[in-house]
């Protein structure tokens, strides 16, 4: 097993609830590594927004951000808001729900998705964040 060097992907987010799709950020990494087998990890940095493999139709967007907020809705009470007093309480506990990582297998420098499944980055932050994911590829 070898690691390649860590890559970068910047992302740029918009708002609450905006789902990024970064599969062909994610491919194009793999592709100019020039590694034809193993798996890629990635890792958002980020404790306010998720990275999940999602099928981007437009039900599905909108069903995922209210279920999420059924589960950690911001209307009510969290303790990080008696510190901070910035609204996104709720923020930090979908990310931590959801998470930040994630692993995909590839072949013959292809990503091996199905064929509904993207890679998304979901923005949970009630304002535009610039997020960094961290991409190391492991090849056999």
């Amino acid at each position: 097993m070898k690691i390649d060097s860590n890559k970068k992907i910047e992302v740029k987010t918009e708002n609450e609830d905006n789902i990024v799709n970064i599969t062909d950020l994610v491919q194009n990494t793999l592709t100019n590594s020039g590694v034809k087998k193993g798996f890629i990890l990635l890792f958002l940095q980020s404790t306010t927004s998720s990275l999940t493999v999602i099928e981007l139709e437009d039900g599905l967007l909108g069903d995922l951000p209210r279920a999420l907020g059924r589960i950690a809705p911001k209307s009510i009470d969290y303790e990080h808001e008696k510190a901070y007093r910035d609204g996104n309480g709720h923020a930090y506990v979908k990310s931590s729900l959801m998470g930040v990582d994630l692993a995909v297998p590839f072949k013959d420098g292809l990503l091996l998705l199905g064929t509904w499944q993207q890679i998304v980055v979901i923005e949970f932050d009630i304002r535009p964040r610039n997020r960094s994911i961290i991409a190391q590829i492991v090849s056999e």
